[in-house]
């Protein structure tokens, strides 16, 4: 027997199995929604290893790299890099994501900063509150705790 063959009796006592789990065990079963949401995680966390790899990189207003950037120049050139497309501004990207809550936030989301239903600010979601960003001139590309509750989470497609 091998292990492609025990992959049946490990989904029956499992219930369900992750894409990490068939993979540890040579499968190679289609899952509906496990595809789409690995690819997605995929994306992301390449996006937010780019955006960590630009640390220190200056602010520019306008600027969407590779040496400087602007705060949604990081995230499109972020997610460029992992294989997505993004509009140019904070407030397009906003727009262009589908829009999660807090409590369903991931490492690779974007958060946006607002002010009313006005978007002012974009980063990407590093885990444990914070974000890398581009925050303004004069400063670089950094990780940095979130300090407001306004914003909004989106989730690139």
């Amino acid at each position: 027997m091998t292990a492609l063959d025990r992959v049946p009796s490990l989904l029956t006592r499992a219930g369900t199995a992750s894409a990490l789990t068939l993979a540890a065990v040579g499968g190679s079963i289609a899952v509906p929604g496990v595809a789409s949401q690995a690819s997605a995680a995929t994306t992301a966390t390449k996006a937010l290893h780019v955006a960590a790899s630009k640390k220190g990189s200056p602010y520019q207003w306008g600027a969407t790299g590779p040496k400087r950037f602007d705060c949604s120049g990081l995230t499109l050139y972020s997610f460029k890099k992992a294989g997505k497309k993004l509009p140019r501004t904070a407030a397009a990207q906003y727009n262009k994501t589908r829009h999660i809550s807090s409590s369903h936030r991931k490492a690779g989301d974007l958060v946006f900063f607002h002010s009313g239903s006005y978007v002012y600010h974009v980063g990407i979601y590093a885990g444990k509150g914070k974000i890398w960003h581009a925050p303004k001139t004069g400063e670089v590309v950094r990780l940095q705790k979130l300090w407001t509750k306004s914003v909004w989470y989106g989730r690139v497609r």
